[in-house]
């Protein structure tokens, strides 16, 4: 298949990328920098410049390929509605553009807050009280199957871990550096979901490749990892000690860390035979990469 991507060279994307290349298809990556374009370049994917808000190169890389995957998003917390509104937009144009072609559009969404204090699955609908407002984009793209697109969406752990990571996890280092205290909140028993950004990459292929419209996937390969027992890896990496804290006292990522939104991958696995392989979150913090 022709797949474009859009986040192409960004954490994920540029896992996505080489993966769909080994496995014999054709890659059209967005680039909207320099930068961008010679790691696509590189990767042997075809480069297509533009951003989110080149909406007509958005419909024009969706009209030149057999599916879409899109992982661009702007992460912008200081205005996130505008963030939202360019997702959306982006996942309109994207849409019209595979209207009535029956091909797959596989979109990222999340499973943090998705229902919290119970093990989520793929067929559990969102708590809106506690879901990523992203999940109103996962919506917007199911609904258009009405519209003879092959919509999915791919759920992924808020800890998509791997050497390189600049998410959730490099955070809660920082702060544990910062305060010299590695940090859990309450007794640490609530669960985050993980997965290492390799396995992550291949939900996105099989997706594109045998989901059928409507599909929503878990990128899970951990059920739940206590808050505490990651709060312990970060301590040993990095020789502090590891105490409670409040949702406060861990700034704005203290709320998320807060959550307990265990989720399980049974049905993804059941659908596409995926069964992840990376290592798991707290083997990959024993590793050190993530405290050099």
């Amino acid at each position: 298949m022709r797949v474009f991507v859009t986040g192409a060279s960004g954490w994920i994307g540029s896992a996505v990328v080489p993966d769909l290349l080994a496995h014999g298809h054709e890659v059209t990556g967005l680039a909207r920098s320099d930068a961008a374009a010679g790691q696509l370049a590189a990767a042997g994917a075809r480069v297509l410049r533009g951003n989110l808000d080149t909406l007509d190169v958005l419909s024009q890389g969706a009209k030149e390929s057999d599916a879409v995957i899109h992982l661009a998003f702007v992460h912008d917390f200081g205005n996130f509605a505008e963030s939202l509104r360019k997702d959306r937009a982006a996942i309109d144009t994207i849409g019209a553009a595979l209207d009535g072609t029956g091909r797959p559009f596989a979109i990222a969404s999340g499973t943090l807050g998705l229902l919290p204090g119970r093990v989520a699955t793929e067929r559990d609908l969102p708590d809106p009280a506690t879901a990523h407002p992203r999940t109103q984009s996962a919506a917007a793209a199911l609904a258009l199957e009405d519209r003879g697109v092959r919509p999915l969406v791919v759920r992924l752990a808020p800890t998509v871990h791997g050497e390189g990571d600049k998410g959730f996890v490099p955070t809660l280092i920082d702060l544990a550096r910062e305060r010299k205290t590695a940090g859990y909140i309450g007794l640490g028993s609530n669960r985050w979901t993980a997965v290492h950004r390799d396995d992550a990459a291949t939900v996105f292929r099989l997706a594109v490749e045998k989901a059928p419209a409507g599909s929503v996937l878990h990128a899970v390969a951990e059920e739940g990892v206590t808050g505490r027992e990651i709060a312990e890896a970060i301590g040993r990496g990095l020789g502090v000690p590891v105490a409670p804290a409040t949702p406060d006292e861990l700034g704005w990522i203290g709320p998320l860390f807060a959550l307990d939104s265990p989720a399980s991958h049974a049905l993804t696995s059941e659908l596409l035979g995926w069964e992840p392989t990376g290592p798991g979150l707290l083997d990959d913090l024993a590793d050190g990469h993530y405290f050099k």
